[in-house]
């Protein structure tokens, strides 16, 4: 079974309260919402993320690196962060996996709403202390991507 198939069965319908919400101005918070255009459509497709800063630099962190949004993502390298009415337009610049477990290892202290949907996912640890390890050991198995402004967009 896949990461994408372990995806909690409230994920879809919260996705997109959480969308609804933030597109009248309703920002949840450190929810965003972050739009990337499909790989067949060009469309821009929604999810909500949030993003947590680590030595400076913004991130958003994908639960499976096999979601819809994580591929659009790597093939568009570009998406549009929302956070209320507030947009901008952001590279998407994937970290290698070597990187990603630093930067996963501070999303349980930087990020402790989203917890419950990794606990759901890979069945982390309830111990606190324990979830910064718990976390690193996903980086094969979960995107990490920085977002940087776009200059003169």
């Amino acid at each position: 079974m896949s990461d994408v198939d372990k995806l909690p069965r409230w994920l879809k319908p919260m996705n997109r309260v959480i969308v609804a919400l933030q597109r009248r101005g309703l920002a949840l918070g450190t929810m965003r919402v972050l739009s990337v255009p499909g790989r067949k459509s060009g469309r821009l497709r929604t999810t909500p993320v949030s993003p947590l800063v680590v030595g400076g630099q913004r991130y958003v962190v994908g639960g499976s690196a096999q979601a819809d949004w994580v591929k659009n993502a790597r093939a568009a390298g570009w998406g549009v962060l929302a956070h209320g009415r507030e947009e901008e337009r952001v590279r998407l610049v994937e970290l290698p996996v070597e990187e990603c477990a630093s930067i996963l290892r501070e999303f349980p202290k930087k990020v402790p709403g989203g917890i419950p949907f990794f606990r759901s996912m890979y069945g982390l640890p309830k111990k606190k202390e324990a979830l910064p390890e718990a976390f690193a050991t996903l980086a094969p198995r979960c995107a990490v991507f920085r977002l940087e402004n776009e200059q003169g967009v």
